[in-house]
């Protein structure tokens, strides 16, 4: 095939690598490696540092679902930064609010904020430096505040009305004087800086071993007076949701200090001799190994990239993966899921059998298992940030931090920060998997990646934008695996992706054939599309997704690292 361009140079180094969604981040965890710390210190500082510049995509009260492999045990381990439901929360509470679809904004779909928990435990179980030295760079930026660039910009400005009309207390941080901040203008977050010094205090006071200094600030977070404000704001202050109801929270004090981030077992699959991880049904992150079930039945060098039958035949694929998550996915901890039958190649051929090359499905269709059961499918959009980082060691992570938005719930009073909105992905219908219930985790969109040979890491990446992840990551996966480009050519080329299942977020709607392609792809390739029954959606030229990833080269001690150039921010840094 052509040799793809590339809009930015691919980052090498032999020490450590950093990748992420906004090059403030980058380099808040490139700092840390540069002082020593391991890529799972730098993470934690990066992903702290991701809450303070990209408040309209993540926040310390969101969520952040990670991979991480460490090299001193030779093993991948999911992370898994889901927070859960409140106790109160289920089906009949909401059924007797009268809400059919749990909204996607204010208090009620809030959980139990996940995203500190896991960069605590980042540090506790696999880093080497203390909660004080990686929150540096975060409390740097929001004290002393940070350029505005144009994507924060335009958020905030296309929620400012909300902000001073019934959300006084973000309208005083995100619109000083009054009025949206503009691009190369500082942003200052003086509460959120406090939050993270209290966080280091308490670390500080205990002057026991660092393990026990990293619990002291958890308990500040979860047992302490972050909590208790957190409660008390939420269930004194009702805002008007989706509903159109006025609500409070259902988040009580004992579900923040019982609450615990579990490390699991990964989900993965084998696919040209490696082995792809990601987390569990509790994600969306098996659609992912699904998909490349089905597509290792065809010869798609030999079909050609980007060719007409090459994106029919993705996208047929992603269309049977996901309608596999709407029909089985759910917290495995109170729901079975048929893992095992989903990944299964006996299972991918009898679904391959259901693609037809010359025409688009239109129908959603769930494979059968012994626990299938048949249902009805049901705006606010959600986005997100991605974080890769890989050291000389071999120790590598990737994560996807999201929620805790400014525009989806009101910054929490004193704290500097709003709480996630992530319970709108439940189901109110009990005989679904992913139906609520108290202390269990939705079925989120976030879905980091990493990739083993042999037992040795190889790959970390993902990219923001919800239920599209796992659709322009295999995109990128396969053009580095199968098309042979670059890691930067992998990300820059031109993708594409389906809206035919039900979103994730309220309110839950679908788009039956809808097929949407960046602008770059040929003409001739939207028209044969077009014959075969999809219904095309032409994008700009660079709009979908902010893919960033790491590759680790075992044999010549090399590390490369690349980011997207949509949307500006992404960046990679390495030495």
């Amino acid at each position: 095939m052509p040799r793809m361009s590339e809009t930015r140079p691919i980052i090498r180094g032999t020490k450590g690598c950093v990748t992420t969604s906004n090059y403030l981040a980058t380099t808040a965890g490139f700092e840390i490696l540069v002082a020593g710390g391991n890529a799972f210190d730098a993470a934690a500082a990066t992903g702290l540092a991701l809450h303070v510049v990209e408040p309209h995509m993540n926040g310390i009260g969101g969520e952040a679902p990670a991979l991480v492999y460490s090299s001193r045990q030779k093993k991948v381990f999911a992370i898994s930064g889901q927070g859960t439901a409140p106790a109160a929360a289920t089906p009949q509470f909401f059924l007797d609010q009268g809400i059919e679809l749990i909204p996607g904004d204010g208090f009620l779909p809030a959980t139990v904020p996940a995203s500190f928990d896991v960069w605590v435990t980042l540090l506790a179980k696999f880093g080497t430096m203390s909660l004080q030295r990686v929150l540096t760079p975060a409390i740097r930026l929001a004290e002393r505040g940070f350029p505005v660039y144009p994507t924060l910009e335009r958020n905030i400005n296309a929620h400012a009305k909300r902000f001073l009309a019934e959300w006084p207390t973000t309208a005083r941080i995100y619109l000083p004087n009054g009025k949206p901040p503009v691009t190369g203008e500082l942003l200052i977050q003086p509460d959120l800086a406090r939050t993270l010094h209290g966080l280091a205090a308490a670390e500080r006071r205990n002057d026991g071993t660092r393990l026990q200094g990293l619990l002291a600030a958890r308990r500040q977070f979860y047992s302490g007076p972050i909590a208790r404000q957190i409660v008390k704001f939420a269930s004194q202050n009702a805002v008007i949701d989706a509903s159109g109801e006025p609500h409070t929270c259902l988040l009580d004090a004992s579900d923040f200090s019982d609450y615990e981030t579990r490390i699991e077992k990964p989900v993965s699959v084998e696919f040209r001799g490696m082995r792809i991880h990601k987390c569990g049904p509790w994600s969306q992150g098996p659609v992912f190994l699904q998909q490349l079930r089905l597509l290792e039945g065809y010869d798609l060098r030999r079909m050609g990239h980007n060719s007409a039958d090459y994106v029919h035949l993705v996208t047929e694929a992603s269309k049977l993966a996901f309608a596999d998550r709407e029909e089985f996915y759910g917290d495995p901890l109170f729901a079975r899921v048929p893992m095992e039958l989903l990944l299964s190649r006996a299972y991918a051929k009898k679904r391959r059998r259901l693609i037809n090359m010359k025409r688009a499905s239109l129908e959603m269709t769930p494979g059968t298992t012994t626990n299938s059961h048949n249902r009805s499918s049901t705006g606010l959009r959600g986005d997100t940030t991605h974080l890769d980082v890989a050291d000389a060691d071999g120790n590598m992570v990737s994560v996807t931090p999201s929620g805790g938005w400014i525009w989806s719930s009101p910054v929490i009073e004193g704290l500097g920060f709003p709480l996630g909105t992530r319970g709108q992905m439940f189901s109110l219908d009990t005989s679904h998997p992913n139906t609520v219930a108290p202390r269990k985790r939705p079925r989120t969109t976030l879905s980091p990646s990493l990739v083993t040979v042999d037992n040795k890491p190889l790959m970390a990446f993902g990219t923001s934008g919800g239920d599209q992840q796992d659709q322009w990551t295999l995109q990128f996966f396969l053009n580095f695996v199968e098309f042979g480009m670059n890691l930067q050519a992998s990300i820059d080329a031109p993708t594409f992706h389906n809206s035919y299942f039900p979103s994730s977020f309220y309110p839950r709607d679908s788009h039956p054939g809808r097929l949407h392609l960046e602008g770059r792809i040929p003409s001739e390739v939207g028209r044969e599309l077009k014959r075969r029954g999809h219904r095309v959606v032409l994008e700009d030229d660079w709009v979908n997704g902010r893919v960033t990833a790491i590759h680790f080269n075992k044999r010549e001690g090399v590390i490369s690292a690349a980011a997207s150039s949509r949307y500006q921010t992404p960046y990679a840094m390495g030495m």
